[in-house]
């Protein structure tokens, strides 16, 4: 009886909310690349799971032919807490600055983005969700900063106006 109120207490404090958990679940296929060849680019980009067991969005980005971009992106049914106040990122990354990207619904042509910068080590990027700011293709909108109930969609960006080799990893992304 003890164990199961401990459990009812915890999962009551407990505000987080499991996006993608790779030491949990590998769905790697669930995963969709977008890079700037759909613009004529020639950036390519993948997603694997790693000897770790865990997602790692890697290749190369090109400027030529007007690219410049790779993306990753995942189809999500995520209902937010009203508690909830930021995403949290568990990555290792290669010293580049990423975006993450979150859209409310399904359909949505635009994204909600927010960058964030990596280190080499294994760590939690926090990025409140009041931060992120409406964008459709690299221009950013005049709608208010996110603020909705939903996450239908997420995404990882890179797109630094340089030629460059990428490679992050992705521990877990939650809620919380």
């Amino acid at each position: 009886m003890k164990k199961l109120i401990l459990l009812c207490a915890f999962m009551l404090f407990n505000n987080e909310i499991t996006i993608v958990d790779f030491k949990k679940s590998i769905k790697v296929n669930d995963w969709y690349q977008t890079n700037d060849s759909v613009m004529g680019g020639i950036s390519t980009s993948n997603m694997i799971i790693n000897d770790s067991g865990v997602g790692v969005f890697k290749g190369s980005v090109s400027t030529e032919n007007n690219g410049g971009f790779a993306m990753t992106r995942l189809s999500v049914d995520v209902n937010l807490k009203k508690s909830s106040k930021n995403v949290i990122l568990r990555v290792k990354g290669d010293g580049k600055k990423y975006q993450f990207r979150i859209k409310s619904r399904k359909y949505q042509r635009y994204w909600y983005v927010q960058s964030f910068q990596t280190s080499n080590e294994m760590e939690e990027i926090v990025i409140p969700l009041k931060s992120f700011y409406a964008s459709f293709r690299g221009y950013k909108l005049n709608i208010d900063n996110f603020s909705e109930s939903t996450i239908k969609e997420i995404a990882v960006l890179i797109g630094n106006k340089k030629n460059e080799e990428f490679k992050l990893t992705i521990e877990k992304i939650s809620i919380n």
